[in-house]
């Protein structure tokens, strides 16, 4: 084992090196669209990062490697690549709003909150967990859909799935499904905004077109999170069975009640706060109203609940920053043209498959670079729109970027639901590769006919 690790590191040690010596004079030049054998060698890199995820090796270490050849193919210097990494990490840790609710999503579990919603879900459907799973995956679709933002409803809504019936991985796929469709179909998204400016088409006009494929696929997760709880014979986890079965309904609710505003705040607060023209319900608002009401309603203290909020960031932070080192090696292997050469096979498709090899197109650039849908839509769109696609084939595209982000290892959905549901990022991707793939199926099928 020393041994091969030994000589893999040798081997990226060289890369970098000789990249460093070789391409240093050409730190300013300016990378083009590949053509031809070089537009096939860009994508090695992704390639490779790809293969060693699915063997299992370290997400740094993958992208390492392929960040490395990336250079030496691209000649990329070092002091270009540090550049990237200096802008990666601090775009990853900037992503405030999850991070808000991720810790407060903490400190409610921490007080007890979930485990007292869900000792009342108990009570009331009798054991019939599968219910609770489909409702799981409306909560994410509305916070998804009313917000724009899949990842900050994740951190909220995935702890409370994994206090209730554990990791099944249909219903994380479910969710996944679920956010990628509204997120990308959403009145308040940076993805239909992006569609909007760059087709000219009004963003109302475009999301009324696009909700009736949006509802489709959201009725598909919905019945496949109802499936996993149901086909696995899923019973409530017993946590601190004996602390909270003694409680009556109304202490339950009480401490219940922590969780009930913060979900309402994640997913009516948009609306809310349009709704009366302010920022009614922001993110200072509701952390600050969270954690006295846990101070309130449970056994922490004020003191005790803001201390578990800022305990609760820990885990996503530390995985933010994780990802914002990938990140970098996914922007160097950008840099030499590798997704811009992905994309343009959509101007050379067949007429008749233009729309479907666009869609394909646009799944294939989100699952290495899904961190950010919305900069991938800047780099689809415009070609889609050269194309003369209309904007449901615009939304198609969208959402075809969508469900292969929800395949990302730096997607923050992807991140939250690993965190939420206390399982390594791997074992996300993989469970939900073959329904995200159904699902990408069926949409192809769908941009085909329509």
């Amino acid at each position: 084992m020393f041994k091969k690790n030994s000589l893999i590191l040798k081997v990226m040690f060289s890369m970098l090196f000789l990249s460093g010596i070789t391409f240093a004079e050409e730190a300013e030049k300016v990378i083009q669209k590949p053509e031809g054998f070089m537009a096939v060698l860009t994508v090695i890199p992704l390639i490779i990062i790809i293969f060693m995820l699915y063997k299992k090796f370290d997400m740094l270490v993958a992208g390492f490697v392929g960040g490395a050849l990336a250079m030496v193919i691209g000649r990329i210097s070092l002091g270009d690549a540090n550049g990237i990494l200096l802008k990666s990490i601090p775009a990853m840790l900037t992503i405030t709003v999850p991070i808000i609710n991720s810790a407060l999503a903490m400190a409610v579990f921490k007080s007890g909150g979930y485990t007292s919603a869900l000792s009342l879900v108990k009570r009331g459907i009798k054991g019939k967990v599968e219910y609770l799973a489909a409702f799981i995956v409306i909560l994410q679709a509305a916070a998804t859909y009313m917000s724009g933002i899949g990842g900050g409803s994740a951190m909220v809504i995935a702890p409370l799935a994994f206090a209730a019936v554990g990791a099944i991985p249909e219903l994380i796929a479910a969710m996944s499904i679920a956010a990628a469709v509204c997120f990308t179909t959403s009145p308040a998204s940076l993805e239909s905004s992006i569609v909007s400016k760059l087709s000219n088409i009004p963003v109302a006009e475009y999301v009324s077109m696009m909700k009736i494929f949006a509802l489709v696929f959201t009725i598909l997760a919905i019945a496949l999170g109802y499936y996993g709880a149901r086909k696995r014979k899923v019973i409530f986890k017993e946590d601190h069975e004996d602390e909270f079965a003694t409680k009556t309904n109304k202490e339950l609710f009480i401490m219940t009640i922590p969780t009930i505003f913060l979900l309402f705040a994640v997913i009516f607060g948009p609306f809310v706060n349009k709704l009366v023209g302010m920022p009614l319900i922001s993110p200072l608002v509701y952390s600050i109203v969270t954690v006295v009401l846990i101070a309130l309603c449970t056994k922490l203290s004020l003191g005790e609940s803001s201390s578990s909020m800022v305990e609760g960031s820990n885990y996503i932070l530390v995985r933010l920053f994780s990802v914002g080192i990938f990140l970098t090696f996914i922007n160097i292997i950008g840099e030499t043209g590798a997704f811009a050469a992905i994309v343009s096979v959509a101007e050379i498709a067949p007429r008749s498959l233009v729309v479907p090899v666009a869609v394909l197109a646009g799944f294939l650039v989100g699952v290495p670079a899904g961190a950010y849908v919305g900069s991938i839509l800047t780099l689809v769109i415009p070609i889609a729109v050269s194309l003369g696609f209309s904007p449901v084939e615009l939304g198609f595209v969208a959402i075809g970027v969508g469900l292969g982000s929800q395949m990302s290892f730096v997607n923050i959905t992807m991140q939250a639901l690993s965190s939420g549901f206390r399982i390594p990022i791997i074992d996300v991707v993989k469970g939900n590769s073959k329904w995200i793939l159904g699902c990408l199926g069926i949409l192809l099928v769908i941009s085909y006919f329509v």
